[in-house]
């Protein structure tokens, strides 16, 4: 029996692609005025924005998406399943509490800090040194899979101070963060799974 279930390559590949839809449809209905660039996905899920309901439910099933992922990847250190799983929340955190029309919010931007942050160190978390682990969760691919979100979590937070790229950099680190759980358990249903003793 395959320690990862079928059902979570479902739950983590709809995962990037509800994001990148949920931001992608919510800036048509939006208009000419958002600049996806320089604008972050916070703005479409602000309230009176035109995408408003389509930001909301896609950031809400995203953090399901996380939950269920976590839920069904076994073979993950249990710091790691918790850590994805609690990025999972924290998405669902940051729907419920959406940025008012103008100006910043303190929890929305809590929520959103705290859900980067999970969803950052949660490949690490994860990793079996064992040494006979799937490729997604040996330490180097975990490593350098942390390294990049940190590092694109950090050029979001450069361009924001900026008021450059936002837009960009953050929808690099949210579809690196979305689409990493998808290649772990990709990668664990691929892994050869080992025969019991022969007697």
């Amino acid at each position: 029996m395959r320690p990862v279930p079928r059902w979570a390559l479902l739950s983590s590949g709809c995962a990037p692609v509800v994001l990148i839809g949920g931001w992608t449809i919510a800036a048509l209905l939006e208009g000419p005025a958002y600049d996806p660039a320089r604008q972050t996905i916070s703005v479409l899920a602000a309230y009176g924005a035109a995408g408003f309901w389509v930001m909301t439910a896609a950031l809400a099933t995203l953090g399901v998406c996380h939950l269920v992922t976590a839920w069904g990847l076994h073979p993950a250190a249990l710091p790691g399943r918790v850590a994805l799983g609690a990025g999972g929340v924290a998405a669902f955190v940051v729907a419920l509490l959406p940025p008012p029309s103008s100006g910043g919010s303190l929890r929305h931007g809590s929520a959103v800090a705290v859900g980067f942050a999970l969803l950052a160190v949660w490949p690490v978390l994860a990793a079996d040194r064992g040494g006979a682990a799937p490729w997604g969760l040996r330490p180097v691919p975990s490593f350098t899979a942390t390294a990049l979100m940190v590092a694109s979590a950090a050029w979001f937070m450069i361009e924001m101070y900026q008021d450059g790229a936002d837009g960009v950099a953050e929808r690099l680190v949210t579809a690196l963060q979305s689409l990493w759980p998808f290649v772990v358990v990709a990668s664990c249903l691929r892994h050869p799974q080992r025969e019991g003793p022969s007697r």
